[in-house]
């Protein structure tokens, strides 16, 4: 593709609206992961064995490709190489432990939804970090209709029913936190490293510490065939080439109509986890939640709050 694609409005949306697409079917496809590979909603060692290949793998296909476009992948002083090794550890290893547990537990309707918390956590830290990154009335109002979403979204059977739990909601929430803490680190170290090439090295040396820490709980794939292999494979490709085209958009384009697309994520994720989990997305606290949602990351990145935000 050339560079003149990523300027015309046409193969914005349709580039961006890609990136959304595959981002958001990550719900489903690692919920069909864990029943694929009989990984057990208590099996906290296999889910992280899972994690692990995922991201080791995307990881080195994202360096693959920094490599045949000539990037620098090695050219980082022993400052950065620790630097980016703190980000694998937060950003990859940390988040997706809370994530892949959480999502074990919760439908992947809910954690789609709930996982676009991580919009609203970055616009408050961002207030507190960056002087020019202040939370303003519209962001305010945005983060307030996003997380009222979230309490809609677990709204139970019953009329005042609440249904949420810990390991479930909860570690979805927290996974989302983490993520918005860490891309504002990440956001710093990219401005003196390739982002292409510190996302390459973060994903893969996170993606090394979840195989070993799954590996030394003991953890377990099963039923490794084709159709698992082709689906982890896809797991680490959609990461590899969302990042690729979002960071070309990003290069040419204002980061704030970019950013905007960020609410295609939870549609997505909820229209294909209720395609191919054939989980219900007609409830009525599910689609009052996502419009919710939606609207409040509308509002946030209209005033160019958010540069990028991945899904699962």
């Amino acid at each position: 593709m050339t560079p003149s694609l990523y300027k015309t409005r046409t193969g914005v949306f349709l580039l961006a609206t890609l990136c959304c697409a595959l981002w958001g079917s990550a719900f489903p496809a690692v919920k069909s992961g864990y029943a694929l590979l009989k990984v057990a909603p208590t099996d906290i060692a296999s889910q992280l064995l899972f994690a692990g290949w995922r991201f080791a793998l995307a990881g080195a296909i994202l360096l693959i490709v920094a490599i045949v476009m000539k990037k620098p992948v090695l050219a980082m002083s022993r400052g950065q190489a620790g630097q980016v090794a703190l980000l694998g550890l937060t950003q990859t290893a940390i988040q997706y432990v809370f994530f892949y547990i959480g999502l074990a537990h919760a439908s992947g309707v809910k954690s789609s939804i709930m996982n676009a918390t991580s919009v609203f956590f970055s616009v408050v830290l961002a207030h507190f970090i960056y002087a020019d990154d202040r939370l303003s009335g519209r962001k305010a109002l945005g983060c307030l209709i996003g997380f009222m979403g979230v309490v809609v979204v677990n709204l139970g059977g019953g009329a005042l029913g609440f249904d949420f739990t810990l390991l479930g909601e909860g570690f979805i929430v927290i996974a989302a936190f983490i993520l918005a803490a860490a891309s504002i680190y990440g956001k710093r170290l990219s401005r003196s490293l390739d982002p292409m090439v510190m996302t390459g090295w973060q994903l893969f040396v996170g993606g090394l510490i979840l195989t070993a820490a799954g590996m030394g709980m003991d953890g377990e794939l099963q039923g490794f065939d084709l159709t698992s292999g082709a689906l982890l494979l896809y797991l680490a490709l959609l990461y590899s080439v969302a990042f690729a085209v979002w960071s070309l958009l990003l290069k040419h384009n204002p980061v704030g109509m970019i950013a905007a697309f960020n609410f295609l994520i939870p549609v997505f994720g909820v229209s294909l986890s209720a395609l191919f989990l054939g989980e219900s997305m007609l409830r009525w606290s599910y689609l009052i939640a996502l419009v919710l949602v939606c609207a409040g990351i509308w509002l946030v990145t209209r005033s160019g709050a958010v540069s990028k935000v991945s899904g699962a």
